[in-house]
C-alpha cells in the first residue's frame, strides 16, 4: 500500500523584537541624518571649511550609540533596578561637577557639557535617563504610598527639586521642565490620586512660573513668543525666521537642500530649529510625516510598557512609560517652540536634531525599550521566567 505523507509544516521561529518599532526608529534616524546634513552644510563649510563636519559628528554619535545600545540590549532589565540609586547619585555628582570652572564646558553661556576634546557629553541628557530609571524603581517600591498618601509622592519630589536646582544653575530650564513633567506623568500612571496629582501639578507649575520670571531673559522669551513680530530684529529674531521658514515651505516644501533660512538667517538650524528647516524643505506634508512617525513611536513604546504591566513586570512597564513620556514631551516642546506655540527653549528633536549626547542617550533608551519588548515576548512564549 502506498503511504501518503502529509507535507511538513514549517514553524517559523518567534520574532525577538518589534519590527514596527525597528522600522520607525530607523526611519527617524535616517531622516535626521539627511536633514542635519542639509541644514548644516552651509554653516559648517563657512565656519569650519568642512561641509559635512556636523554630519560626521552626528554619525560618530550614532555609531557610539549603536555600540552602547548593542550592549544594553543584552542586559536583563532587572539590573537597572539594582543600580538605580547608584545611577542617580552619580548623575547628581556630574551635575555638580559640570558647574566647576575648568571641569564643565560652557557653550552659549550655559555650562552643560563635561569631558575632553571630542568626547564631551551633555549631563542633562544623562539626568533625564537617570530620573526615569529611579522613578520606575520608586514607583514599584512605594506603589501603595503613591496611591494612598500625600507623602508617597512628596518624597521623590525632594530629590527632583535638588536635581532641578542643579540644572537651573547651568542654566537648563528646558531639561528641568521635561524631567519634572515626565516624573509627574509617571506618578499619575502609577495610580496617584487625582486630587494629589492636581495639587502637585499646580505646585510644580507655580514653581516653574516663578523660576521663569526670576530672570530677565526668561521673561523676554515668555513675552516675545506671544508677538515675535514686535521685535523682529532683537528678541523675536529667531522665532520670526522660523515662522518665515514654515511660510516658505507651504504644502510640499521648497525641496531637499533648498532652504533659504539655513543660510545664516535662522540660528541653530541644525539643532533646536531643525523642525523649521523640515517645514521649509519638505513642507506641511513632510511635517505631518514626522509628527506621525513620532506619534507611532511613542504609542508603540507605551504598548510595550502595557504588555510588561500585564505580565506583572511593573518596573519594566514604568520604565517604558517614562521613556515614552520623555520622548513625546521633548518632541512636543521642540515642535511647539519652532512653531511659536511655546516659549523658546533649547530642546532638540529626539533622534533627529544634531547633538552627540542626545543621539547617544536616545540610542540607549531605544535599546532598553527593545530589551523590555524582548523579555515580554520570551515570557509570553514560556522561554523565560517572569
Amino acid at each position: 500500500m502506498l503511504k501518503v505523507h502529509s507535507p511538513r509544516r514549517t514553524v517559523s521561529p518567534p520574532v525577538p523584537y518589534d519590527r514596527w518599532l525597528i522600522f520607525v526608529v530607523v526611519t527617524l534616524i535616517g531622516l535626521g541624518l539627511l536633514m542635519v546634513a542639509s541644514a548644516s552644510i552651509v554653516i559648517s563649510d563657512k565656519q569650519l571649511h568642512q561641509p559635512f563636519y556636523y554630519l560626521f559628528r552626528q554619525i560618530m554619535g550614532l555609531v557610539l550609540g549603536i555600540l552602547l545600545g548593542s550592549m544594553v540590549v543584552q542586559v536583563d532589565t532587572i539590573l537597572w533596578k539594582k543600580i538605580e540609586g547608584i545611577l542617580l547619585v552619580g548623575m547628581m555628582l556630574l551635575l555638580a561637577l559640570v558647574l566647576l570652572p575648568g571641569i564643565g564646558h560652557t557653550v552659549n553661556g550655559s555650562a552643560r557639557w563635561i569631558g575632553y576634546g571630542l568626547f564631551k557629553i551633555q549631563v542633562s541628557e544623562l539626568a533625564k535617563f537617570a530620573v526615569v530609571v529611579y522613578m520606575a524603581g520608586y514607583l514599584v517600591r512605594c506603589q501603595n504610598a503613591i496611591q494612598n498618601s500625600l507623602s508617597g509622592f512628596l518624597k521623590p519630589m525632594g530629590l527632583l527639586a535638588v536635581i532641578a536646582l542643579l540644572l537651573l544653575c547651568e542654566p537648563d530650564f528646558g531639561a528641568t521642565a521635561v524631567i519634572m513633567t515626565t516624573a509627574l506623568g509617571m506618578m499619575f500612571l502609577a495610580g496617584m490620586r487625582l486630587e494629589y496629582f492636581i495639587l502637585l501639578f499646580l505646585m510644580v507649575l507655580v514653581a516653574m512660573i516663578g523660576l521663569a520670571i526670576a530672570e530677565p531673559y526668561r521673561i523676554a522669551r515668555l513675552t516675545t513668543f506671544l508677538n515675535p513680530w514686535a521685535h523682529p530684529y532683537n528678541s523675536g529674531y529667531q522665532l520670526t525666521q522660523s515662522l518665515i521658514a514654515f511660510g516658505r515651505g507651504g504644502w510640499l516644501g521648497m525641496g531637499l537642500g533648498e532652504s533659504i533660512q539655513k543660510l545664516f538667517y535662522l540660528p541653530e538650524a541644525h539643532t533646536d530649529f531643525l523642525f523649521a528647516v523640515i517645514g521649509e524643505e519638505l513642507g506641511f506634508v513632510g511635517m505631518l510625516v514626522v509628527v506621525g512617525l513620532f506619534t507611532f513611536l511613542v504609542m508603540r513604546i507605551f504598548w510595550i510598557g502595557r504588555q510588561a504591566q500585564q505580565l506583572e513586570r511593573h518596573f519594566a512597564g514604568f520604565l517604558a512609560y517614562g521613556f515614552g513620556l520623555w520622548l513625546g514631551l521633548q518632541f512636543i516642546v521642540s515642535m511647539g517652540v519652532n512653531l511659536g506655540i511655546l516659549p523658546t527653549k533649547g530642546l532638540t528633536l529626539p533622534l533627529l536634531s544634531y547633538g552627540g549626547s542626545s543621539m547617544l542617550v536616545n540610542c540607549v533608551v531605544i535599546a532598553l525599550v527593545f530589551r523590555i519588548d524582548y523579555e515580554n515576548r520570551m515570557i509570553s512564549l514560556g522561554l523565560k521566567d517572569g
